[in-house]
């Protein structure tokens, strides 16, 4: 097809229509067949990064049904005639809500498609994941998880931080800075835990709060912090600071999500160990 479906197509009248939604119950085939999902990673944004399984079920899917930081590149290995459904989100703009794309999900597989539901990272990573397979599992659908790199691997790496090191972190926490409730109302005392490494998803706008709280619970403002814009692309850019000096430092950077905050001593290594040049293809960067 020439390009993406989205769950939403306005009809009738131009400027008012009624808006046509993938809300429908459920339909089973006349013979009962029934198809599948597979819950895939497709990890954080370099094409590189995709699984072997994950190619596999792209290539053989009926339909695709994905999210926004699902790199094109990616999408242009399903099949020519797949259909491709965009169900992605955005601060306080969802193209479709949680409970209807799980719905969506439902019935495809009801009218026997071979359904790849394709999210950025790792699935069971602040993607949903769970939610969706709940609901699959409440249906009778069968279905099976991909992992993915996930961003915290992904995006780490490529910046060059280790999220763990002998001489830094022991220890390393993956939190999100949008709630559920939209709040940042986060474990700021067991966040704020010295020889540990905190990764911080979808934590952009809440920056000063995050830098702010953790000073508040102990973390000296001298700690080490860097957030990454578009990891793992040609477009990544890396802001290294404190916890004191990184909010100013980003935003005097135009830094645009999406993005990963990382914080902690491991942060001090980034400017020697940074291998990935932005511009070129992901490789190994030759020492010297």
């Amino acid at each position: 097809m020439d390009g993406p479906e989205t769950p939403e197509s306005p009809r009738g009248a131009a400027g008012g229509g009624e808006i046509r939604r993938f809300v429908a119950p459920p339909q089973r085939l006349a013979g009962g067949e029934r198809g599948s999902v597979a819950l895939v990673g497709a990890g954080p944004g370099d094409p590189d990064l995709l699984t072997l399984r994950a190619l596999k079920l792209i290539k053989r899917a009926d339909v695709i049904v994905y999210d926004r930081l699902v790199a094109p590149e990616v999408l242009a290995l399903c099949r020519p005639r797949a259909r491709r459904i965009y169900v992605g989100k955005q601060r306080a703009r969802h193209i479709l809500p949680q409970q209807d794309i799980s719905t969506l999900l439902v019935r495809l597989a009801h009218d026997g498609k071979r359904v790849v539901r394709l999210k950025g990272g790792d699935p069971f990573i602040f993607g949903r994941g769970g939610e969706e397979l709940e609901a699959l599992a409440a249906n009778g659908i069968a279905f099976e998880v991909v992992p993915g790199v996930s961003a915290a691997n992904g995006v780490a790496a490529y910046a060059g931080i280790p999220l763990t090191h002998r001489d830094h972190a022991q220890a390393c926490v993956f939190v999100t800075g949008h709630l559920k409730d939209g709040t940042m109302d986060l474990d700021w005392p067991a966040l704020a835990r010295p020889r540990q490494t905190i990764v911080v998803y979808m934590g952009l706008l809440g920056l000063p709060t995050l830098c702010r709280e953790l000073i508040a619970h102990g973390l000296p403002g001298t700690t080490p912090a860097a957030i990454v814009q578009h990891g793992t692309t040609a477009r990544q850019r890396v802001v290294s600071g404190t916890l004191s000096t990184l909010p100013g430092r980003a935003s005097a950077a135009a830094i645009e999500p999406p993005t990963l905050i990382i914080v902690g001593e491991v942060v001090r290594l980034q400017s020697t160990l940074a291998w990935f040049a932005p511009a070129q293809p992901a490789s190994m960067v030759a020492a010297g």
